[in-house]
């Protein structure tokens, strides 16, 4: 085998169709790479970020892609490291999901991604065409087999490039985070290792894009399958392959999660403008968490926490939302409804028979809630953090235009056990949220005395079920849990769909995420 040359890893966080600062980060880096940097790889879709989505079959965008990559291409004549390049191509009258290698004043080499993933959170073949196998590029005496993300999940793609005499395998990425995933792509490259004895570049987008959040977690592995570098998690970095060999420190499961959700949430709020977040502060555990992560993704300033009271709202609820407000060092108003529950109340006065209103008026609560939210959101521009869990939303425990407003969801993919437990964990490494919080029985107190175990399993036998529905795709014969409870849920988890539909996005962390990740029709009758 050749010396092979020394490659420069660019784990970066792009912003989608934001193609100027998308090209100054990629600038940065090969003006500041080390002198003896021969390559430098960027994640997938650099140019344009990930996903694009539909901004891709718009002409005009197409156009200013390649203007942008003509400039790299004059610009390279003066600069020695080549560059690896994931952008959307022409090519003749397909559009690919293309790697370019810049170098010397021109593109050297193009090759296209030959597996376009369309499940999940993925729709490529409805923007991009595949390719053909991919050939190796040959950099001096050394062949290099560039594959595009999902190429490296299939054994075909590695095989055929090291039949064509390839020594190193290089994959640029945008694979997004959920639990479990990291892990997965390691076993995949050990076996494309075991398939084809070649040593693996492996270079992966960092940050939030709406629902995904990018992990990070660039690595390379030597001939013996062995890894020998690692890039961090949910940060940008840069790695060289003539760097003393570095590995991470294991990172829980838990500290992954939080991460994800902090990135996603400042990912969202930043690359989209808005100057803080706005939060519904009631003393429970789903919003204090909610504070918490908002407090560490965008800072206790950019954080307004509001307080909004009715007559079913204990003193105990109040003393724990300043407290955990106090904690966080956020500000908190107070803003009580009782006046708006009592308007509405005249308003229906002879519409709405009282004795027989069900939760018609408990539902004005937190319509009232959410009605004040948005007008201080229209007041000072902050956007509304929703904080519903994915237990609730599965089973639609949440009021449509009342606690589901917002913008944007941290905690729309975490189950409520999930949430419990993140609330203990990051008490561990500082405390932000009162200990009561997390103790008392979880309460909407929209009636006297009401507890969410009114209306919904206790949340570890409703998570359990939930996790068989929807993780698993089991059917409710297959679930070991009383048939009734489980068909109880079922329907609960069916007939919420037109609530999940107006919901506001968050961050994907389990493997099938409300949204992006699992589309159900709203009309629906199948009951298995």
């Amino acid at each position: 085998m050749s010396q092979l040359p020394h490659i420069l890893l660019a784990q970066l966080n792009p912003t989608v169709g934001d193609l100027g600062g998308n090209l100054d980060k990629m600038r940065a880096v090969r003006d500041n790479a080390p002198q003896d940097t021969d390559i430098i790889v960027f994640p997938e879709l650099m140019t344009c970020g990930y996903p694009a989505d539909d901004l891709v079959l718009k002409p005009d965008f197409i156009d200013s892609i390649e203007s942008m990559i003509g400039k790299l291409v004059v610009e390279s004549s003066n600069h020695r490291p080549y560059l690896i390049v994931s952008t959307p191509w022409r090519d003749g009258r397909a559009l690919r999901n293309a790697a370019l290698v810049i170098g010397n004043g021109k593109i050297q080499f193009k090759t296209y991604k030959h597996i376009l993933p369309n499940d999940g959170v993925f729709d490529e073949k409805r923007v991009f065409d595949a390719g053909p196998l991919p050939k190796p590029y040959v950099f001096r005496d050394t062949k290099i087999g560039i594959m595009t993300c999902e190429d490296m999940w299939h054994p075909h793609v590695s095989n055929h490039l090291a039949s064509m005499g390839a020594e190193i395998l290089v994959v640029p990425n945008a694979s997004p985070y959920h639990t479990q995933v990291h892990e997965q792509r390691l076993m995949h490259a050990k076996i494309r290792n075991q398939d084809t004895g070649l040593p693996m570049i492996y270079v992966n987008q960092v940050g939030g894009q709406d629902e995904l959040v990018f992990d990070g977690g660039s690595f390379i592995m030597d001939a013996t399958g062995a890894i020998t570098h690692e890039l961090p998690l949910f940060e940008e970095a840069l790695l060289s392959t003539v760097d003393a060999p570095i590995l991470r420190s294991k990172t829980t499961e838990l500290r992954a999660i939080y991460s994800a959700v902090t990135l996603g949430l400042k990912d969202y709020v930043t690359k989209n403008g808005f100057p803080g977040v706005l939060i519904g502060l009631s003393g429970g555990i789903d919003s204090a968490l909610s504070a918490a992560i908002a407090v560490d993704a965008l800072g206790a300033e950019n954080v307004h926490c509001v307080m909004m009271p009715s007559p079913y709202t204990s003193q105990e609820s109040r003393d724990d939302a300043a407290q955990c407000a106090a904690l966080l060092g956020v500000r908190l108003d107070t803003i009580a409804i009782e006046p708006a529950m009592k308007a509405y109340e005249a308003m229906l006065h002879g519409h709405v028979d009282s004795t027989k209103a069900g939760t018609t008026f408990e539902n004005i609560q937190s319509r009232a809630r959410g009605m004040t939210l948005m007008a201080l959101s229209n007041a000072n521009g902050k956007m509304v953090l929703s904080t519903g869990n994915k237990s609730e939303m599965a089973v639609g425990y949440a009021t449509l235009y009342g606690d589901m407003c917002g913008g944007f969801n941290a905690l729309k993919d975490l189950y409520k056990g999930q949430v419990y437990a993140l609330s203990e964990w990051r008490n561990k490494q500082s405390l932000v949220i009162p200990k009561r919080i997390i103790t008392k029985a979880p309460s909407a107190e929209l009636k006297p005395n009401q507890t969410d175990q009114d209306s919904l399993p206790p949340y570890d036998i409703l998570d359990d079920i939930l996790e068989c529905l929807i993780e698993k795709d089991l059917g409710p014969d297959d679930i070991k849990h009383p048939k009734e409870l489980v068909q109880r849920v079922w329907r609960m988890l069916d007939m919420a769909e037109y609530k999940r539909r107006q919901a506001p996005p968050g961050v994907k962390i389990t493997p099938k995420a409300f949204g992006r990740n699992r589309r159900y029709p709203i009309t629906n009758k199948f009951r298995g």
